[in-house]
């Protein structure tokens, strides 16, 4: 497949032949379900100097376009107006070329709870692509698409993007707009790149980053663009997290030895940390998530948009509506949330969360007084087969390595670096300082040259 970088060098001629390519391709390859719709060239709206065709996650708003979140709750929902990466791709002559697949409102890991279906693993069909963002890893990983946008409230980029053998990377809270981004979690929710390499996902990066006044939780500070700056020869200070890896099974633990190893040869300095039990972030996390997912997703109620069930009065209404158009681990959570923050215990458990959570940034803030980046595992294992995850429990437990990035909001790539046993690519992640993309991606160029 041809690299974002090499596409942005072609002419018109050239780029309508790739996207008709791809139309394809996508076709050939259905049973992946890497897509849940494919745009015809008109619906491309591509200009008379062609446009570069991008993968788009289901939960970003495309005017005139169905935007489902692949729930039944919206199916058939059409936006009224584009988010701003959109706006932000067609300013870099890129469009968006089809809608990928993803865990129902992007809760899981995964992509199974997707009303549209599966999607599957193109390294090994029998196994997840990941989640929540599973549809667009997938579609990169099998040459379906140049590169693909996701997001990420607690490693939906990264943990697909490692499941799948491709680069994900996760912007810091504030740098991409969150508008007309579906929210799950308002205050850990992210928009970032998902692509064949790493300069790519830099590319991609620059291209939808930066302050948008329409978001109020946009950073309002200066952006310079990490693309013209790169620099693989940097040396920088690496940490790694020994208490981290006594999780992981003997094949990360191997791949993870092995690329510290690696690391060192080409010059870097290497320092040795612990931090707090990844349990806790666990339990932080998904006290912080379900909070806010319940009080988000309150406006589905088929009132005033969305699929509706009518009921005898509004009550049932209501009732009937959300029971029929939410699966069951959407149900989950928002009941999961509601509880958290109902009387009696928002103290106990949401307060008590966001005071673990100020704790993890504070020992991030910490390690990072000694440390340029910070290396660790994305996931405890390799892709597991369908059906692995016999509770919720064990599908929330597969994301202890990636939620505290989300929960202190800082930048984190994905990157595959060795395969196990049976062929199937395993992941690490650089994370880096807040608002330190330049030096995420200068690692990872680093790291992807000695692996």
């Amino acid at each position: 497949m041809i690299t974002l970088k090499e596409a942005l060098q072609l002419n018109s001629d050239e780029l309508s032949k790739l996207t008709e390519n791809l139309q394809k391709d996508i076709i050939e390859n259905k049973k992946i379900g890497a897509y849940v719709e494919q745009f015809t060239d008109e619906e491309l709206k591509l200009s008379k100097d062609g446009a570069i065709p991008i993968a788009i996650k289901a939960n970003i708003n495309m005017i005139d376009q169905e935007i489902t979140c692949c729930s039944n709750i919206l199916k058939n929902y059409i936006s009224p107006y584009n988010a701003t990466v959109i706006e932000n791709l067609h300013k870099a002559g890129l469009a968006g070329f089809g809608r990928t697949n993803m865990d129902e409102f992007a809760m899981g890991s995964s992509t199974e709870s997707s009303c549209y279906g599966k999607t599957l693993n193109p390294v090994d069909n029998t196994k997840v692509p990941g989640g929540s963002s599973g549809g667009s890893a997938a579609a990169v990983a099998s040459g379906l698409a140049i590169a693909a946008l996701g997001t990420d409230t607690g490693g939906s980029i990264r943990q697909p993007a490692a499941y799948c053998g491709v680069i994900g990377m996760k912007p810091t809270y504030g740098r991409v707009s969150r508008y007309g981004i579906t929210a799950y979690s308002s205050s850990l929710d992210q928009c970032g790149p998902i692509t064949q390499n790493v300069e790519d996902a830099a590319i991609l990066y620059d291209i939808i980053s930066g302050h948008d006044p329409k978001d109020s939780t946009s950073a309002n500070i200066d952006y310079t663009p990490v693309t013209p700056n790169l620099n693989k020869d940097r040396k920088l200070t690496i940490a790694v997290i020994d208490n981290y890896i006594q999780e992981a099974s003997e094949d990360v633990k191997k791949a993870y030895n092995n690329t510290i190893e690696k690391l060192k040869n080409a010059g870097h300095t290497i320092i040795h940390k612990n931090m707090m039990d990844t349990k806790k972030h666990i339990s932080s996390y998904y006290i912080v998530a379900t909070a806010e997912a319940s009080a988000n997703l309150s406006r589905f109620d088929g009132i005033r948009y969305g699929n509706r069930v009518e009921g005898k009065n509004l009550k049932e209404t209501y009732l009937n509506t959300k029971s029929a158009g939410f699966g069951d681990e959407v149900q989950k959570r928002i009941m999961l949330g509601s509880f958290v923050l109902s009387s009696g215990y928002y103290d106990a458990y949401y307060i008590k969360a966001q005071k673990v959570r100020h704790l993890i940034k504070d020992e991030f803030n910490t390690i990072f007084n000694e440390a340029d980046l910070i290396l660790s595992p994305v996931a405890p294992t390799t892709a597991p087969k369908f059906g692995a995850f016999k509770s919720s429990l064990e599908m929330y437990l597969s994301d202890i390595y990636t939620i505290s990035v989300n929960l202190a909001g800082l930048p984190a790539i994905s990157l595959p670096v060795a395969k196990d046993g049976n062929g199937m690519p395993i992941g690490l992640q650089l994370i880096g300082k807040a608002f330190d993309e330049q030096t995420v991606f200068d690692g990872a160029l680093s790291l992807e040259s000695v692996v």
